[in-house]
């Protein structure tokens, strides 16, 4: 690897460790010296170097995110007032939250629940859901003493709700649009298992591949979408350049496993959102959602765990 690439992967790695920190404390009040600390910079150079690799000021990025947060969270929390979600995105003043959100969506946060909710698939599938046939059942499952559901959706396996363990996975961030664009995936997968291999990190009784989304498509810009093709390693392992390290925090999630070409991907997660969701008794928690790859791929199909943390509405 040349020296200018050994640097920039340096440099990725920093940033990529001052998001990580950023998603975690978003609620929390962030200065300048603090994230530079967590990257490793001087403060002096900190904003700059920060905005030159992700188009955006610290400061900037952080009041996007909060602001994308909580689009996404009034329309999927519809119990929670809109100052409970400020406050919980990092907001301490309403009136703050309210003039950005307005100026960042160009409508009111009040209108924007009212609006999206009733122009959204979602909102027309729950209208005309009861006259549905393929409407999930649920029922008991004695063998793993849990509940499970029972669908006719062709692309299904099954469904159900449980406690997925903490996991510490090492990753590589992708920042921009990755829909449907399936030569992106191989290429990150094939660099993320090249720099893996040789450190024996692959393969193993709970070894897991998975791909992790942190923002919103249906709010965030495509340019700024933001995901990691991760795969699950020990606690201690090392990591270096362009692969970075976390934890996804043990949570309740619903694992909906599908058989899909590439081209169901949309599908299968319109479903779990737009059919699952409504008639389960849970909505989406504040965490990232993600797929897990409990096989490889065969003829061009894919088994793919959709994992959505919940909790009851």
């Amino acid at each position: 690897m040349s020296e200018h690439k050994t640097l920039k992967s340096e440099y990725i790695s920093r940033i990529n460790k001052t998001f990580d920190y950023i998603e975690s404390n978003l609620e929390k009040p962030m200065t300048l010296e603090e994230l530079a600390r967590i990257a490793n910079f001087s403060k002096f150079h900190f904003n700059r170097i920060f905005q030159s690799i992700v188009g955006e000021t610290p400061f900037q990025f952080i009041l996007r995110v909060r602001l994308e947060k909580a689009a996404m969270l009034i329309l999927n929390n519809k119990k929670e007032s809109i100052s409970e979600i400020a406050f919980k995105c990092g907001f301490s003043d309403i009136s703050i939250f309210s003039r950005n959100f307005k100026h960042y969506f160009q409508i009111s946060a009040s209108k924007y629940r009212i609006k999206k909710s009733n122009n959204s698939n979602l909102s027309q599938q729950d209208s005309n859901w009861y006259q549905r046939e393929e409407r999930p059942t649920q029922y008991f499952c004695p063998e793993l003493k849990t509940i499970k559901w029972r669908t006719n959706m062709k692309l299904n396996k099954s469904v159900e709700v449980k406690e997925l363990p903490k996991m510490t996975v090492a990753y590589i961030r992708h920042i921009g649009p990755y829909k449907g664009d399936n030569k992106l995936f191989e290429r990150i997968w094939n660099r993320l298992f090249t720099w893996a291999g040789p450190r024996g990190l692959i393969g193993g009784k709970d070894f897991k591949s998975l791909v992790i989304y942190h923002d919103d498509p249906n709010v965030t810009i495509e340019d700024k979408l933001r995901m990691s093709v991760c795969i699950t390693v020990p606690a201690e392992t090392k990591v270096e350049g362009e692969v970075g390290k976390m934890e996804i925090d043990a949570a309740r999630y619903v694992v909906a496993r599908f058989e899909l070409t590439p081209q169901d991907f949309q599908e299968a997660w319109g479903w779990v959102y737009g059919e699952w969701l409504p008639s389960s008794g849970y909505q989406p928690d504040d965490k990232p959602c993600f797929e897990i790859y409990p096989e490889e791929p065969k003829d061009g199909k894919f088994i793919v765990d959709i994992c959505i943390p919940v909790k009851p509405i």
